[in-house]
């Protein structure tokens, strides 16, 4: 099958070197006119967590041709309208896009190409972009951390879903859910958290749970996704294995107390992450906050449940990208009035 990787930035390039180094042949497409430069001339050279250079076929959205049969989905969901209608005029017939964005993103691709030729993937590790060739890989590089999480809201041809189960076993584990609102919902309480005060206070996931401060804020939205999630009766997922909710969740103070001792040793692997939210804003460029944070506030709106953590970490961005704020770890003073209710 003919594949593509749309949106080559930092995971996408790491995923695809990861392809092509076991002998995959795949297209990085990516709109980074200098990121393409260096793939072509250097390889993509992957450092961090691991250091290799590999030869890789990459290209801008111009030069595509042709029809794949899986083209996997890595931009920002900011104009994903725009970019799933330009990407369907390269699908086969049969052709899928397996979206690898944050949030929950099916639900837009699938409105403009179907469910069945729409895909989920949500991962469990992080990468830093470093531009012209170069990413960084955040997370320890085990079958257990670079994981993936495969599923649907539809009925996809069962040939696809496993040829991307196999190309995707080659970098690390993956599992198909049978409830991947669920999984979805795993991977969005963390980004909510980690992802949105990364942004919001400039810092990695590791100064995050290390702080105590900060990890009580962590801790809160992480317990208001929980809670909105039990109202809209979804059943969180395990992530990686662990279940997240029955670790973090909270009714007591002995609980609550244990669920704070435990975010640091859970978020230990990926300690060196900076959200991509966080690259975003550094760059003077829009962020992806409303298909994260304004994803559980939205929820929470839906189903009749306050969000007043979120939905301060979504005010907050908004002020970041408007220029009124930068992100800084003073920003952690804007929460003092939730936290002493």
């Amino acid at each position: 099958m003919r594949m593509a990787i749309y949106g080559a930035g930092a995971m996408g390039t790491i995923l695809g070197a990861y392809l092509a180094r076991a002998g995959e042949t795949i297209d990085l497409v990516s709109r980074n006119v200098a990121h393409v430069k260096g793939l072509r001339e250097q390889g993509a050279h992957i450092v961090g967590k691991v250091d290799f250079i590999q030869l890789v076929s990459a290209m801008l959205p111009e030069e595509m041709n042709g029809k794949y049969d899986i083209i996997f989905l890595m931009t920002k969901q900011l104009d994903n309208k725009g970019v799933v209608t330009f990407l369907s005029e390269h699908l086969t017939d049969t052709g899928v896009i397996c979206t690898m964005q944050n949030g929950l993103p099916e639900l837009s691709v699938a409105e403009i190409i179907g469910e069945n030729r729409t895909v989920g993937c949500a991962m469990a590790w992080g990468a830093n972009m470093l531009g012209e060739g170069k990413a960084e890989l955040t997370t320890e590089p085990s079958r257990e951390t670079l994981s993936f999480s495969l599923g649907s809201f539809g009925t996809v041809d069962e040939d696809i879903i496993d040829e991307i189960f196999r190309v995707l076993s080659i970098m690390g584990r993956v599992t198909v859910e049978e409830n991947f609102i669920g999984a979805r919902w795993a991977k969005l309480l963390v980004n909510s958290a980690f992802s949105g005060l990364s942004a919001v206070l400039g810092a990695t996931f590791g100064a995050i749970a290390k702080d105590k401060r900060s990890r009580l804020l962590a801790q809160l939205i992480m317990k208001e996704c929980i809670d909105v999630a039990k109202h809209a009766n979804i059943v969180i997922e395990p992530i990686q294995g662990k279940d997240v909710v029955k670790l973090l969740d909270y009714n007591n103070k002995v609980k609550q107390l244990i669920s704070f001792m435990i975010i640091p040793i859970a978020m230990k692997k990926h300690r060196d992450l900076k959200s991509s939210m966080l690259q975003d804003l550094a760059k003077g460029r829009k962020c992806e906050i409303e298909a994260i944070n304004g994803v559980v506030s939205a929820y929470g709106r839906k189903v009749g449940f306050q969000t007043p953590y979120n939905d301060r970490i979504v005010a907050i961005v908004g002020r970041i990208e408007s220029g009124e704020l930068i992100s800084e770890w003073a920003n952690i003073r804007l929460f003092d009035d939730l936290v002493k209710k």
